[in-house]
Order: C-alpha cells, then structure tokens, then sequence
C-alpha cells in the first residue's frame, strides 16, 4: 500500500517524536551538546520536514507509481541534513544557545535519521500492520 501524503506526515511525525527522541537523548549523552539543543535541532528537523513531505509528494506525482523505492527514502537524508546544517550554521534555528560543531550534527542527524528509516521499514510494518493497510496513517 502506498503511503499517503497525511499518512508519510504522520509517520514522520510519530517516528521522530518516539524513536528519534529516544535516539537523540542516548546520542546526546556522547556529543558535545546540549539536551536542549540537541531536541531543538530535532523540533526543526520535524518542522522543515512537513516541508520536505510537500516536496516528495510533488515529485513523486511525476513516478508512474507514486511512490520512492527503499533506496530513496534512506538516500533523502543528505539534503535535509545539508540544509539542517546551512539552517543551524546561520543561526536560523530558534532556541539553539550556541554553535553546534558540524561533526556532532552529523553524527545525531545520521544516527537518527538511519535508526528511523530502519525502524519505518522493519519493525513498525510489524508492529503497526493496520499502518500499512490505511495508506500510511496511523490515525
């Protein structure tokens, strides 16, 4: 089944608030950054993401199938990454009391973001079977 557009927000929404809180807290604990920034950068990274949802959800309408192979959704994350990055280098991020180090982000941003695809596409298609079968949506 083919997510939809709400259902590809819901799970991105619901990911990043249970498995990638979970994430970002156990990573926090060996980076040179705060928890509070560090859940900032993740708060951002949710909010740009409904932005980048609207974006796939364009692009895909020119797939004959509408929809990303695996590969895809796993590769998304250098864009959003480099533009998480250009958003905290320039201060755009709310909140975030100081420069975070480019290497730090990269490795909460890739942690996390490999933790979620690897949990959206093994055990939540067990866990939440209905998920699948509703396009996505979890509600």
């Amino acid at each position: 089944m083919i997510p939809t557009l709400a259902g590809r927000l819901q799970t991105r929404l619901f990911t990043l608030a249970t498995v990638g809180a979970a994430l970002t807290a156990l990573i926090t604990l060996v980076l040179p950054m705060s928890f509070r920034d560090a859940f900032l950068v993740l708060l951002a990274v949710a909010v740009v993401g409904v932005g980048w949802e609207l974006l796939y959800h364009l692009l895909m309408q020119f797939r004959w199938d509408k929809d990303w192979p695996t590969l895809f959704g796993l590769v998304t994350a250098v864009p959003e990454g480099l533009l998480m990055w250009v958003l905290l280098d320039n201060g755009l991020v709310p909140g975030v009391a100081g420069p975070v180090r480019g290497w730090a982000f990269a490795v909460m941003f890739a942690f996390v973001w490999v933790g979620q695809w690897l949990f959206v596409n093994g055990p939540m298609r067990v866990l939440f079977v209905e998920w699948r079968l509703r396009g996505g949506r979890l509600i």
